[in-house]
């Protein structure tokens, strides 16, 4: 194609629009109403934060009547209801996200230039909602934004923490954790709903009674809801995400006011409300705490009391019930868990189902798995969730007692299908006998639901060959695979608006709500014009984070550098520490030959060690060291820099990845489920270096193998060598340049003023890897040298970036959301448009 001229640009339409100028004069005026108004502020002594409250409320009023009418839209139509149930949503900021979806950016931005503001500098005043630790979280708020955008009356639950993700400062190359008081201004897009607060039970006994069994002399906690809109992209549809607070019940023990401690009364009250205090920060790791246990309960037996009143409900604006019979709950109402966080909503509906509607255990089973499902994210055997049975007996005994109901009449039909497999009995019990008595959630959340996915192709193969292999063979029917996608509108069109235009240039905006159309773009690979066109977004937003790296860290960055990036929470089997033998094997280089032609590199990493993980702390702090030592070299110079990025969350990858040249995606294959960063990197036509796991598998399916960077071991050659046994000093002495590096780890040479600080991460590396980091030493380093080679021949590598580009359709969460949807709920996605607040609704059929 022709390079277009000056002219043609300028009549171009950017993908945010034209601000209407009615549009822009009502943004303005209802800021300044806000402004004096809600926030009883003059112009004249306002603050930033001010103008962000005053501009967030303004875009509020733009959500409040889709949102009214979407719900009640839902009421009429009575609908079958998706609930995705999650301890977790990791949503970042709302502000831009709403007016890219309400089609009001270019209004909002016109606006406030208008009124001398900076747009930008409101924006940077929002707090990140950050509700959650990584993938699952993250995963959990880019498939609210689908399912808005598809039309489902779905609702999001989850728990309103008041402190999220901890904010990480790095002090001396160790991490800090600090509490994330993300309320502490408050919040304005959530809308408190005191009249549908609803009691949750805790403790007691159980006692059998004439009519059944009663749960009895429980302790009592509140949940409290928030609501929170979620639009849908250009379609006036806004569903919700509904977080619960804890509340302590209003009246306390009289026994206090006997006692005459009225005080100790009232601040007892916090004990209670500690449940929906504060975020567990670990990853892919299970804490047994009581808190914990009581955090997945209280949310999940306040939201099935809320999805049980709104069944029987279904005429809007009515709280008294319409449905009386239970029979149709399945095809009205879909419950989707997020792991197995969720997955008391199993015990918990029974109990409602058998001990309260008074239905039989059959009837009542039916419904339950007719009505949930269970998506597993994880195969590592330390994430897994095993509660101890002493531990449920005490804070929940009902739901023990019908925990080992569910698991006798399983066993039952376990032993009716394979008679006289007294092992397999023991292997499927949820049960665990060995040691403290605990049971396996995953194996409740299996049986009690009628779908089981995993989240990419690779990982639901081993969920059926290995870790739910006897439940594979007693339902093979149940098992799915959904591999997950992300939100165009988050990672593409709002991250990276530059890019965003250059492709709506040539095949129009259809993409933003159908991504499988970027394959319009692979003839436009070899197309110098098209090249260009991405090639200068790349280096604009290199240079913009260049100086980010220059204000925060005091780095002079080299914008031409191949920018190499690796973020994601730390943790051993993404072996951030494989990386760092790169770096220091890349350092080693260029000081035995200084003068050597080298494709410079700035690499970061950045994520956040869970406080309690010795391991992950220890490889931030040689990582930190290694980037001292390099930094500061006046031989390396700008061929090479180490930054680690502080506090990884939702805004700076917003700020990072579009940024990047090369994404890091290599875990020990056969460990990570699926990875989503994978997908934001490649679809912002960054180059992948990675193992084939989780979804780099299907990445490389659909761009083709010359278009990624694969190396080390395939699943079951990882699987091969633990059978063989891993040795590591095998690679050691075998690799005079791995030699060195591993040595210098060993003997302080990164660490002199304490040269055993990384003993533990050299004992772990030679004695105790799971994750054999120097297995695949060699295939990485050598395809890094390939990586170099390619980004020599800016050609070449920018019709790489195009390929993934164009091949990133499939990585959608609107498609992963599409298939849920016709595939484990039951409903039909739809992209029809509601009509506007101002148009009138059409009389229902």
């Amino acid at each position: 194609m022709s390079v277009q001229s000056d002219a043609d640009k300028r009549k171009q339409i950017s993908v945010r629009g034209i601000a209407q100028v009615e549009n822009v004069a009502n943004v303005k005026k209802s800021f300044n109403r806000h402004l004096h108004y809600t926030l009883v502020k003059d112009r004249n002594v306002s603050t930033v934060r001010d103008y962000f409250f005053a501009l967030a409320h303004t875009v509020k009023d733009h959500l409040v009547s889709r949102w009214i009418r979407t719900q009640q839209h839902y009421y009429e139509k009575d609908p079958k209801r998706v609930y995705y149930l999650s301890l977790e949503f990791y949503m970042g900021r709302t502000l831009t996200n709403t007016t890219v979806n309400l089609g009001i950016q270019s209004a909002c931005d016109e606006a406030m230039y208008q009124l001398g503001l900076d747009i930008e500098e409101l924006e940077e005043m929002e707090e990140d909602a950050g509700l959650g630790n990584g993938g699952l979280g993250r995963l959990a708020a880019c498939f609210l934004d689908s399912m808005a955008t598809l039309g489902l009356a779905a609702y999001g639950y989850g728990i309103r923490y008041e402190y999220g993700i901890f904010a990480q400062r790095i002090r001396n190359g160790e991490q800090l954790e600090e509490p994330d008081d993300w309320l502490r201004f408050g919040n304005p897009w959530e809308k408190a709903r005191p009249e549908f607060t609803l009691p949750v039970n805790f403790y007691g006994h159980v006692e059998e009674t004439p009519e059944g069994k009663k749960w009895v002399n429980t302790q009592v906690v509140f949940a409290l809801p928030y609501d929170n809109p979620i639009p849908g992209y250009k379609n006036n549809v806004v569903n919700t995400m509904r977080l619960w607070s804890a509340k302590s019940p209003q009246d306390f023990d009289l026994r206090f006011f006997n006692d005459g401690d009225y005080i100790q009364a009232v601040l007892d009250r916090n004990l209670a409300e500690n449940i929906s205090r504060v975020l567990y920060p670990n990853d892919n790791f299970f804490e047994g705490k009581e808190l914990r246990l009581k955090q997945e309960y209280f949310m999940v037996a306040a939201t099935l009391q809320d999805i049980v009143r709104r069944f029987k409900s279904s005429k809007f604006g009515s709280r008294e019930a319409v449905r009386t019979s239970l029979d149709s709950f399945p095809e009205k109402v879909a419950i989707q868990l997020n792991d197995t966080h969720p997955s008391l909503a199993i015990p918990e509906l029974m109990r409602i189902l058998v001990d309260i509607e008074g239905l039989s255990w059959e009837k009542a089973w039916d419904i339950t798995t007719r009505t949930c499902a269970y998506t597993n994210h994880t195969v590592l055997p330390e994430a897994l969730e095993r509660w101890p049975v002493s531990m449920l007996n005490s804070i929940l005994p009902r739901h023990l007692q019908i925990i080992y109901e569910i698991n006798h009449r399983h066993l039952e039909n376990v032993a009716k299908r394979f008679p006289g497999d007294s092992d397999r009995l023991r292997r499927m019990s949820m049960v665990e006998e060995e040691g403290e008595k605990r049971v396996n959630m995953a194996y409740l959340a299996i049986v009690g639901s009628h779908a089981v996915n995993g989240v990419a192709q690779i990982h639901s193969d081993i969920l059926k060959r290995d870790l739910f292999h006897d439940f594979y063979e007693m339902n093979p029917e149940k098992f799915l695979n959904k591999t997950n996608g992300i939100t165009p509108r988050r990672w593409l069109l709002l991250c990276n608006s530059a890019l965003a235009d250059v492709i709506a240039e040539r095949i129009g905006e259809d993409w933003i709500s159908h991504l499988d159309q970027l394959v319009q773009l692979k003839p436009l690979a070899e197309d110098p014009a098209f090249q260009r066109a991405v090639q200068t977004v790349k280096q604009e937003n290199k240079m913009k984070v260049a100086q980010y790296l220059q204000k925060e860290y005091g780095v002079n960055v080299n914008p031409a550098s191949l920018f190499d990036i690796q973020v994601k929470r730390i943790h051993e089997y993404k072996r951030q520490l494989m990386n760092a033998l790169h770096i220091i094997t890349l350092y080693n280089r260029i000081k035995a030959n200084p003068r050597a032609p080298i494709v410079p590199r700035t690499i970061m990493i950045g994520g956040k060690a869970a406080p309690g993980y010795h391991m992950a702390k220890k490889i931030i702090k040689l990582i930190c060291s290694v980037g001292q030592v390099i930094n500061s070299d006046p031989i390396v110079g700008d061929k090479l820099k180490v930054i680690y990025l502080e506090n990884y969350r939702v805004t700076l990858a917003e700020k990072i990845i579009p940024a990047a040249d090369l994404s890091e995606q290599i875990s020990t294959a056969g460990t990570e489920a699926s990875g989503t960063g994978n997908m934001k990197f490649m679809l912002n036509g960054a180059l992948t270096i990675g193992t084939l796991d989780g979804a780099n598998v299907e990445m490389a399916e659909e761009m083709g193998m010359e278009n990624i960077f694969i190396f080390g071991m395939k699943e079951n050659e990882v699987e091969d060598l633990k059978k063989r046994g891993y040795n590591a000093f095998d690679y050691y002495n075998a690799n005079a340049e791995l030699k060195q590096v591993i040595d210098q780890i060993a003997s302080g040479f990164f660490s002199p003023n304490n040269p055993d600080e990384f003993r533990d991460i050299y004992n772990n590396l030679m004695y105790h890897d799971r994750f054999f980091c120097l297995a695949d030493y060699d295939d990485y380093i050598a395809a890094q040298e390939k990586v170099n080679e390619a980004y020599k021949d800016q050609s070449i590598w920018m019709k790489m970036c195009i390929h993934n580009i164009a091949s990133s359709g499939k990585f959608s969460s609107d498609r992963t959301i599409a298939e849920y949807a016709r595939e484990i709920w039951g409903v039909e996605p739809s992209w029809e448009k509601l009509p506007a607040p101002h148009e009138p609704v059409e009389e229902s059929k």
